[in-house]
């Protein structure tokens, strides 16, 4: 179960499928050759991924373990940081927003584990291509 985080909000990706109506079509195949994605659909999922991130199982259990706690305005504070990130090329990131750091898959758009900066462990991360001061 992952999370997705959509205007601002944490929603768990099975509420959001609900929302949308998606349903689980690996036991009816027939049924997905016969659904025909249209432009308008493509282009309103490529629009809100730019207004949108997700959170990893892992990062939400880190989260809420050292009890850090993300507004609505964090959310979008952090979108936006994952924003200039991509706009700058970037793939995967640390992003560093007031006491916390946030490992980042930018071009995935996930947030990949979370800690805070000033914790007493000597933590090293590899593959990160860049930093970002939110």
């Amino acid at each position: 179960m992952g999370y997705r985080v959509v205007n601002g909000k944490l929603h768990f990706t099975q509420d959001i499928a609900a929302a949308y109506g998606i349903q689980d079509s690996t036991n009816n195949v027939e049924n997905s050759r016969q659904r025909e994605i249209s432009f308008k659909d493509t282009l309103k999922t490529e629009i809100d991924k730019a207004n949108s991130f997700t959170i990893s199982n892992h990062a939400a259990e880190r989260l809420k373990s050292r009890n850090i706690v993300l507004s609505e305005k964090d959310m979008k504070n952090i979108n936006s940081a994952i924003n200039r990130a991509d706009d700058r090329g970037c793939r995967e990131s640390a992003l560093l927003y007031k006491d916390t750091v946030l490992i980042t898959s930018i071009k995935n758009r996930t947030v990949i584990t979370a800690l805070n900066k000033n914790a007493d462990n000597d933590s090293v991360f590899t593959n990160i291509d860049s930093m970002v001061i939110v």
